[in-house]
Formats: C-alpha cells, sequence, structure tokens
C-alpha cells in the first residue's frame, strides 16, 4: 500500500518541511481547484503522467499556464516525436499508487515509483509558492520551491527544473538535451485494458467493477479476438471479406472507426475535465484502443493483397503455358 494523505502530512512534518494547508471538496481539473485556492499567493500547477514505447514513466509537473508541449518534449529526451502518450489509468494505482486527479511530484514518495522520472517547470522557481494535492485531491498545500527540494532530497532525488515552453534543435550536430532524464528501468503492469490516465470517459464506455461492460466497451476489446485468429489461421483459409478486396473501403472502414471512436470521447465531461489537453488525452486513447485492430485489419489487407496477387499470376502462367503447348503442336 502506498502513503495515505495523512501518512505524507506527517512525513512532511517530521521532515521540519513548512507548509500551509487548504482542505477543499474534490476537485478534478486546475480550474476547480483554483475556486478554493486561487486566491493564496503561489503557483497553481497542472501534472501529467506519461509513457514512452519502453514502458518508462514520467511525471511532468509545471505551472497551470506553462504550454507543454508533448511532441517537442519527447524528441527532446530522444523519444522522437510520438515518443510519449499519457500513462494508462491502472498505472495511477500500480506505479504511482494515487486516486485519478491527484498525480504530484509527492506520488514519488512511494516505492513503487521509484523508476519514474521528474520533470519540473523551472517556472517554479520564480513562485513565492507552490500548490500540490498531497497524494489526495480533496486537499492542497502550499510550500515553496526549496521546501520542495528538501522533499525530494529525502527520498533520493534530484530537483530537475526545465524550461518546459523550449522547442531547441534536434538532430545530428544538436543531441536531446533531456536525454539524460529518460528513465533506465521499465516498468511492466499487469496485463489490463489500458484507459488514459488523466481520461474520465463517459459512463457508457467504463468497464464497472463487476467485469460487465456496455457494447462500447465491447468493440473496444474485440481487436484481441481478431488477433488471435489471424494467428491461428494458416494464409491460406483466410476469407477476405469484399472491403478487404476494395482500398477505397477498407479506407473507409478505417475512417468510420476512428470517428466513432472519436465522438464516443468527446463528452460535455471530458472537455470540462482536460480543456486544452483533451486533444492530447483523446489522441492517444484512440491510438491505445484502435492499434490492434488496425494492424489486424492491415494484416489481412496485406495478405488479400498477396492471394489476389498470386492468383492473377497462376492464371496468366496458365495462359501463357497453354499458348506455348499449342504452339508447340
Amino acid at each position: 500500500m502506498g502513503f495515505s494523505k495523512e501518512q505524507f502530512l506527517a512525513r512532511l512534518q517530521e521532515l521540519q518541511i513548512e507548509f500551509s494547508q487548504y482542505e477543499h471538496p474534490v476537485v478534478m481539473t486546475v480550474e476547480d481547484q483554483a475556486k478554493y485556492v486561487g486566491n493564496s499567493e503561489g503557483g497553481l500547477s497542472k501534472n501529467l503522467f506519461l509513457k514512452d514505447k519502453k514502458n518508462r514513466f514520467y511525471i511532468v509537473s509545471a505551472l497551470a499556464d506553462t504550454k507543454v508541449d508533448l511532441k517537442v518534449l519527447s524528441q527532446r529526451l530522444g523519444l522522437g516525436k510520438g515518443g510519449l502518450r499519457m500513462a494508462p489509468e491502472e498505472a495511477l494505482g500500480e506505479v504511482l499508487q494515487v486516486p485519478l486527479g491527484s498525480v504530484t511530484p509527492f506520488a514519488l514518495v512511494n516505492d513503487s515509483a521509484r523508476n519514474v522520472s521528474l520533470l519540473l517547470d523551472q517556472g517554479f522557481k520564480g513562485q513565492e509558492h507552490c500548490l500540490f494535492h498531497p497524494l489526495s485531491n480533496d486537499m492542497t498545500i502550499s510550500l515553496n520551491v526549496c521546501e520542495l527540494d528538501k522533499f525530494l532530497r529525502s527520498i533520493g532525488r534530484d530537483s530537475s527544473y526545465v524550461d518546459l515552453e523550449a522547442n531547441p534543435p534536434v538532430g545530428k550536430d544538436n543531441p536531446p538535451d533531456l536525454a539524460a532524464l529518460v528513465p533506465s528501468d521499465s516498468i511492466v503492469l499487469p496485463d489490463l485494458p489500458e484507459k488514459a490516465a488523466s481520461l474520465q470517459a463517459p459512463p457508457k464506455a467504463h468497464v464497472v467493477s463487476d467485469n460487465k461492460s456496455t457494447d462500447t466497451t465491447a468493440k473496444a476489446t474485440e481487436p484481441s479476438r481478431k488477433v488471435k485468429n489471424v494467428k491461428d489461421k494458416p494464409v491460406n483459409s483466410v476469407q477476405p471479406s469484399s472491403s478487404f478486396k476494395d482500398v477505397g473501403q477498407f479506407v473507409e472502414e478505417i475512417l468510420d472507426k476512428t470517428s466513432a471512436l472519436l465522438l464516443s470521447e468527446i463528452t460535455e465531461e471530458s472537455i470540462k475535465q482536460h480543456g486544452q489537453q483533451l486533444g492530447v488525452v483523446v489522441s492517444n486513447c484512440i491510438r491505445e484502443r484502435l492499434a490492434s485492430e488496425l494492424k489486424t485489419d492491415t494484416t489481412l489487407y496485406m495478405q488479400t493483397a498477396y492471394t489476389e496477387g498470386f492468383h492473377v499470376a497462376r492464371k496468366m502462367f496458365q495462359s501463357t503455358d497453354t499458348h506455348h503447348q499449342f504452339r508447340c503442336l
């Protein structure tokens, strides 16, 4: 079990770290948090829990008004343009051991998060105080940067402050400037269906606790069965549908699937919760949920193209061979 809010606050007191605390209702967005602590002298923070393709995890903690471009940040870490995405919601419990909406640098107090990299906005240094949730989003604590650094040192962490809005060139003569902040170890999660960590999908898209799911969830998990069928059957037994013989129809089906999933993820609730980050969250959710299905469809399309080409070539060969035999007669 990870630290509770009470245990964490006691830990700060043991370390003689000075802070002020503000109790308030559960909040899921910076905007909601500002309603209760916005008048305090301090910088509100937004915190992103990210992962790369090698299952290495990152917390990016920034001032609320700092613009964080994940594509640029990914390049600066040496991961390529698409190397970062939102971590799955399951990782909040498995890695950070905090509830949804409670990601902050303080989650690194838990031993399960020892391999998570932390990138701090250098803008925090210009604030009199910084505001974070203490492992629970029904409270906010205020402390200065020196006290934050003191906490991080207590758990064996260095404070890495970064200009998150910078966009330096990255190339052959310009190595990634943040490559040293990439974790050395990956984290293997249990084999669970993934949901974007900071995305609260509408009720119809949720997997409920008794393992029942709606039609939306069933469609999202269906690709795994298709992949199994492709692997189990030899190529010759695949019976491709007409869509795999028609490039235009094949593309239309991909667009239809993407559009349907996109529309299911954009709701009034998700817009209110994520604001400017909604595009990134929805994009990563679509990528996660469509990846297997599109790989399967593409494999079937390639197999169909190969089969069709083989039949055409065989007919041409037979026709040529018959013509040759006729001439020999």
